[in-house]
């Protein structure tokens, strides 16, 4: 199958066994002019307030949606993470936009109690809803809030839709075993779910890839000198169910499923604890943020590797047990969330924006606009700065973004390396 992503294999050059540690004795005043100039002179930043879309990388304040087209409508599903967001007499406040950084709404409408589905499950609250096709226009952004919405309103607390052709074209939604929409692009090994379809049930073509995609490569990586990766994945088998199916998985990997009408999605199957990493593999493989191929290859051949791993960050945070703890806490921690952010093709914490969000932290601004993310992190003595990440067309991910690299980031991601190496990070974790 060719893939229409560039998506690059594991190719990491050990950058960080190559840089000396006289180069991370950094001038801070330094670094923080050429945080300044990232942020002033890499991305300029408009005159006029923009929308901070931060929020959508923190779980706690992040809504949940998925959609599945219906004959003339678009049903579009909600997972509100508070279980009180909206009282039974309360509308849905829906606003058009052009576009994330369009400074008016085209227009503006709200969808009364009556017509939606309302239910709510411990500490969330689930609503879907209808829209007719014929006000959706790909490329629009639709906004669909609990409170009224006008141009200066806040952004969180919403939902945030990009209209896309497989927006118009998806007839299934993937649920639980329970018809739960799972909101999410990958499930565990042995868990069942549906794809649940409009009108009759349709026979599904599911393919499994051959996936060895690698973790990201470092912010100041220029991608022209690796190696060009393969422009097709290999089939590695094949089966055939029915929507409306309960369908189990037993074989983690890459997947496509495809319904008889042509739409399609990618599906990650994932071991069972997944996004949460348990074995000794799983903890050492992130480390490839912070350590050398050296020191995670010492880890995987050490006789106990959990126990290893629990003595590099014992060492990184000089002997101290608490400290090491919260870090631990704090990285692992990273890589759930990212991996349950950013999954699709491969784990979150995998993807460029994966990466920076484990080693960095969540990002304090986030604009947005056709195409292109801008993260900005305020914190200089954490590598402060702005990076840009730019959509690339996918197979298997709807929303796919690969970073802008730079060679100005060299400073920046080293910096943010010496912190968890110093066991600093510890200070100033969020």
């Amino acid at each position: 199958m060719r893939v229409n992503s560039i998506f690059r294999p594991a190719v990491w050059l050990g950058n960080f066994a190559n840089f000396s540690y006289k180069h991370l004795t950094i001038n801070w005043l330094c670094l923080s002019l050429i945080c300044i100039t990232s942020i002033l002179v890499i991305n300029p930043l408009q005159a006029a307030p923009r929308r901070n879309f931060a929020f959508l990388y923190r779980l706690g304040q992040r809504v949940a949606v998925d959609t599945r087209r219906e004959a003339d409508s678009v049903r579009i599903y909600l997972r509100f993470p508070e279980s009180t967001v909206l009282p039974p007499e309360r509308a849905l406040y829906i606003a058009f936009w052009s576009s994330f950084d369009a400074k008016r709404p085209m227009r503006l409408d709200s969808v009364r109690q009556s017509a939606w589905r309302i239910r709510r499950a411990e500490t969330a609250t689930w609503v879907e809803f209808c829209l007719p096709v014929a006000r959706l226009v790909p490329g629009q952004v639709v906004q669909v809030s609990s409170s009224p919405v006008s141009k200066d309103e806040a952004v969180e607390n919403s939902a945030w839709l990009q209209v896309t052709p497989e927006t118009l074209g998806r007839t299934f939604v993937l649920t639980d075993s329970a018809g739960s929409p799972l909101l999410r692009r990958y499930v565990r090994v042995q868990e069942p779910f549906l794809l649940d379809t409009y009108g009759p049930d349709q026979p599904i073509a599911a393919k499994r890839y051959t996936a060895t995609f690698g973790a990201a490569l470092p912010p100041m990586t220029d991608p022209k000198t690796q190696p060009a990766p393969p422009p097709t994945l290999g089939v590695q088998d094949t089966l055939a169910f029915r929507a409306g199916q309960l369908l189990v998985l037993s074989t983690a990997g890459l997947y496509n499923l495809r319904t008889a009408d042509g739409t399609s999605t990618g599906l990650l199957v994932e071991d069972s604890s997944f996004p949460a990493l348990t074995s000794a593999a799983e903890l050492i493989q992130p480390l490839i943020y912070l350590t050398t191929s050296a020191e995670r290859k010492k880890l995987y051949d050490a006789p106990e590797p959990k126990r290893a791993v629990d003595r590099f960050w014992l060492d990184l945070a000089a002997g101290q047990q608490s400290v090491a703890k919260l870090l631990i806490r704090t990285y692992y921690g990273r890589v759930a969330e990212a991996n349950q952010l950013f999954s699709a093709h491969k784990d979150g914490w995998m993807t460029d924006r994966g990466m920076l969000y484990v080693v960095l932290g969540p990002p304090d601004v986030v604009y947005r606009s056709a195409g292109e993310e801008q993260w900005m992190y305020r914190n200089v003595e954490v590598s402060g700065g702005t990076y840009v990440f730019r959509s690339k067309p996918s197979t298997f991910a709807a929303e796919h973004y690969e970073l802008v690299r730079r060679p100005e980031y060299e400073l920046l991601w080293y910096a943010a390396v010496e912190q968890w190496r110093k066991g600093l990070i510890a200070q100033t974790s969020r």
